[in-house]
């Protein structure tokens, strides 16, 4: 099943452009787009939306007192030309906080964040968006889909990340802290300022190295003790 969104912006570009972002991502419907707010509280009465994209200053209605009306609540992404709002927004529980112009690699973290909540609303019994986890990653001009659980480890190369999976493995310009924070903890976890892991596919533990598919990984000094700490509660066979 398809990830139904809806756009709400007085300004017309500004929905062209979000438009324009999702055509990229082949599990995303826009059910419909709207100038004004009121209108949209229709379209969330007869059906299902997961997730709205929603500017904050419009004539009709603010984005704050959109989302205070809300009977149910669908995932919220605001969009905004104004950085002033983000705390308020924040309050307001929303996934994220988007401001215009809004490029693309930035567009895409959200859509990840996305992805990840869809799951864990599939989780708790949505099965109508179940699918298995995966993430995206711009690879040579196109987005390529990465199942999570092909993901072994993800390293660090100053501008660039490469990304280790079951598959092959894909050199990416994003930080190594970027996508750690798109990834979700419970399966991931930072072990050295150049290397992310992935708790279930370790192999081995050996004093400052990780063992993951015939790979020594090392475990950064800083890390050590959150590191160890982590990966023996998660491994109830592990020697403490």
């Amino acid at each position: 099943m398809k990830i139904k969104c809806i756009i709400i912006d007085d300004e017309p570009l500004a929905i062209e452009v979000i438009e324009n972002h999702l055509k990229n991502f082949d599990h995303v419907e826009v059910v419909e787009t709207f100038h004004n707010p009121l209108k949209a509280y229709r379209v969330l009465e007869q059906e299902k939306i997961d997730v709205i994209f929603l500017d904050i200053n419009m004539p009709q209605m603010t984005g704050f007192t959109f989302i205070e009306n809300l009977n149910q609540k669908p995932l919220i992404v605001i969009t905004t030309a104004y950085r002033e709002y983000a705390v308020k927004s924040f309050e307001l529980n929303v996934l994220d906080y988007l401001v215009k112009p809004i490029p693309f690699n930035r567009f895409l973290k959200t859509m990840n964040k996305i992805y990840q909540q869809v799951y864990i609303n599939a989780s708790m019994g949505d099965t109508s968006l179940q699918q298995e986890p995966h993430i995206f990653l711009k690879v040579n001009k196109k987005l390529l889909k990465v199942n999570l659980n092909d993901i072994l480890f993800i390293e660090s190369l100053k501008d660039y990340i490469k990304v280790i999976t079951r598959l092959g493995d894909y050199v990416v310009h994003k930080s190594l802290t970027a996508i750690t924070e798109e990834l979700p903890q419970s399966n991931f976890l930072r072990i050295h300022r150049s290397y992310t892991i992935s708790i279930n596919k370790i192999a081995a533990i050996e004093g400052n190295t990780i063992e993951i598919a015939n790979r020594r990984i090392p475990i950064g000094r800083n890390y050590l003790k959150q590191t160890k700490e982590r990966i023996l509660n998660t491994n109830d066979n592990s020697e403490k």
